[in-house]
């Protein structure tokens, strides 16, 4: 069978798995984009005796499914030996996992709409396997294989001998660390004070203080001697020993710095094992995609919005005037930035595009047209994830039919978007499997999703349809998944995902406004909510529009022809910027989700007549600011002249007649100096040496009068 124009090969895996071909090859047919054909047969087991098979359909296709991820190492394989390549410009061969997340599920024995849904899941996993990936950019980080080292005692100096063969290691220890003297000084060791670091892979720098060479002389224990010094150490690598604080906020979270505890030689031993590999030029996806035009964060050095800086937990994300950067080489691709972002500036690019709502939409769409009911998504990453469905089908129960595991690059990376669209597609339950490692990023994600919770039950389809699940146990995760209650299901609505955050958000929020049994006009919202209106107190407004000219998103807009302030609500982010910016003080947010027809147009917040100049009738300005003007510069030293406040009454052209107008001559220079000559150096000096004469003689020193000494 072909679906989207992939030949698709599906095993039970030895009759473990109770898969109805007929059932599979129809339930397929209903998935969207290309229609399935053909039939559907069900090997039995495709990577031992069903092999041949394989290699018949790899070698008249271009594109191939194998619904099989534990063998896929062996299909690989077997494509070497007959010397079919598997991609660039041979078999494109992917592989999807159906077992252990749906075959090998309790399910399978149930009742009837259990093994249809379980059916309609297959299904589902099948069509998302075959769409396209939109490559992500990439960059390149090199690391050379220099390596510091820092530790308070031998431990460090171990580590270092165990490396030297392989990298080019440095060890630079605490003050007053104690460790024997190695026999062979196989690498440089000092001592000094870490003061701070800064850097990535392949470009760190250390600053030290008191870094003092280890004296060759050293007996018992390593002693230092020699003229301290202050300066920065440069490494590819950074592994540190020293059990303290670590050099970097999110160690864990930077590449090339190593920070195991020194009392667990596992973790210690593991490090090392790593570091060995990491020689070489390496690829690092370009997390985020940014687009500056629409960023909230400043304008005019005004700052708004600083959500993306105030929760990377890496602090790849710094202030660039109105705009922010993103250090890719630190980024650490959480997409907690992404998920945040009321604007949708910074959209996460792993996988790149729209493809995530691509999945998201295939996935439930063709589970529900497949007959699926109540379908519950499951977002995981591959490692955590993938482990904690391998145990659970192998030791448990396995996952229900119900729920769709759905992998991402990071969990974290969801945000309101893609809860809103994933309700509005059908999916009456939302959970975040997060792994251990991300229990610090629960906020950032538990914000998310406690706000697309309000705007549910705003809109009548109750509580509890999103979750964030942190089990370790496989058992505890089977019984949550198996225990959940029914809920108010969401519309199962079908649009594409089209733009970036706003734009897919107010199509979501649109199909789900429309299927609510009670549609409100507006949902009042939290402070902080990317959603809402701005209050203008128009009495204070001199519609001087500053705020218009500081509004990213165009929510705030002015009037070419006349003094007007107009505001989309639909548009507004609640970033703040223009209550920041506001010289009148008259501008207060209120965040709240409306859905009256009004909200997507813009509304005539105040208008003025505007002032004509008093020269010549020009009108140049609005009213109120004319007059708030005058009233504030007129006991102003610099319009007490004549002329004063009436040319700010005038327009630019008469305001410069005016000032020619007032000086009879307004282009005459001052008086042109006289020209000197040596007659007047002769006479300057004559009346200096007179000066001086009649000075002496009042002191009595000469005589001008008779013939004295």
């Amino acid at each position: 069978m072909k679906l989207n124009k992939q030949e698709v090969l599906v095993c039970n895996c030895e009759g473990t798995m109770a898969i109805d071909a007929k059932a599979l090859g129809k339930a397929c047919a209903a998935a969207p984009g290309d229609a399935a054909s053909g039939e559907l047969s069900v090997a039995c087991h495709l990577c031992r005796g069903g092999i041949e098979e394989f290699l018949r359909l790899a070698k008249g296709s271009d594109e191939l499914l194998v619904a099989c991820t534990q063998e896929a190492p062996l299909f690989l394989e077997a494509l070497d030996e007959i010397g079919q390549e598997a991609g660039s410009g041979g078999t494109a061969i992917r592989f999807a996992n159906i077992r252990e997340k749906a075959g090998w599920s309790k399910d399978a024995g149930g009742k009837s709409q259990q093994k249809k849904n379980l059916t309609a899941k297959i299904a589902a996993l099948l069509a998302e396997a075959t769409l396209d990936i939109e490559d992500s950019h990439s960059i390149t980080m090199t690391s050379n294989g220099v390596l510091l080292i820092l530790g308070s005692g031998g431990d460090a100096l171990e580590a270092a001998k165990n490396l030297s063969s392989r990298l080019d290691v440095t060890v630079i220890l605490e003050p007053g660390a104690e460790a024997v003297p190695p026999r062979v000084m196989e690498v440089p060791v000092f001592t000094g004070r870490i003061t701070g670091a800064v850097g990535h892979f392949g470009q760190f720098q250390v600053s030290v203080e008191d870094f003092t060479p280890a004296s060759p002389s050293s007996k018992e224990a390593l002693s230092f001697d020699g003229q301290a010094q202050k300066g920065v150490s440069e490494a590819d690598l950074i592994l540190d020993l020293r059990g303290g604080t670590p050099l970097f906020t999110a160690p864990e979270k930077r590449d090339g710095y190593f920070n195991p505890d020194p009392g667990t030689p596992g973790l210690v031993a593991n490090a090392l094992f790593e570091m060995t590999d990491l020689v070489g030029s390496f690829e690092k996806p370009r997390y985020v995609d940014y687009d500056d035009a629409i960023c909230a964060h400043s304008r005019a050095t005004i700052t708004g919005c600083t959500r993306c800086i105030d929760n990377c937990p890496t602090s790849a994300i710094t202030p660039a005037g109105d705009k922010v950067e993103f250090d890719p080489y630190i980024c650490a691709g959480c997409g907690t930035c992404a998920s945040v972002c009321p604007t949708g500036a910074a959209r996460y690019n792993l996988p790149a595009g729209e493809t995530l709502f691509k999945r998201l939409r295939t996935l439930l769409r063709t589970y529900a047209l497949a007959g699926g009911e109540t379908p519950r998504l499951l977002v995981h990453d591959a490692e955590f994830g993938e482990d904690m469905f391998g145990l659970m089908a192998r030791t448990g129960g396995g996952l229900p039919a119900n729920v769709l595991p759905f992998a991402v690059n990071q969990v974290t990376q969801v945000g309101l978007d893609f809860l809103l669209a994933a309700s509005a597609y059908g999916a009456e339950r939302v959970v975040a499997l997060l792994a251990p490692g991300k229990v610090d990023e629960r906020p950032v994600l538990e914000a998310e999703f406690d706000l697309a919770g309000k705007v549910l039950d705003g809109l009548g389809y109750g509580t509890g349809h999103y979750a964030i699940a942190d089990d370790i146990d496989p058992e505890a995760l089977e019984k949550r998944l198996y225990g959940f209650d029914g809920l108010t299901s969401p519309p199962g609505a079908d649009f594409l995902p089209l733009g970036r955050k706003r734009s897919i958000m107010a199509l979501a929020l649109e199909e789900l406004h429309t299927s609510a049994s009670t549609p409100v006009d507006a949902i009042e919202l939290p402070a902080g909510a990317p959603f809402g209106t701005v209050i203008v107190d128009t009495d204070g407004c001199t519609v001087c529009l500053a705020c218009a000219g500081a509004c990213p998103t165009g929510a705030l807009r002015d009037n070419e022809d006349k003094p007007q302030l107009s505001f989309t609500e639909q548009a507004c982010v609640q970033c703040g910027l223009c209550r920041n910016t506001c010289p009148e003080s008259v501008i207060s947010l209120t965040p709240r989700l409306s859905f009256l027809a009004g909200a997507g147009e813009a509304q005539i917040i105040k208008e003025e007549d505007p002032f004509e100049c008093i020269r010549c009738g020009k009108p140049f300005g609005a009213k109120s600011s004319i007059e708030k003007m005058m009233t504030k510069l007129e006991g102003h030293p610099m319009f007490q002249d004549k002329g004063g406040t009436e040319r700010l009454k005038m327009c630019d052209d008469c305001r410069v007649f005016a000032l020619a107008e007032e000086d009879e001559h307004p282009l005459a220079s001052g008086a042109r100096p006289t020209p000197r000559t040596t007659a007047d150096y002769l006479e300057e000096r004559e009346e200096l040496r007179q000066s001086a004469a009649r000075d002496m003689a009042d002191k009595g020193l000469i005589d001008t009068e008779g013939d004295g000494e």
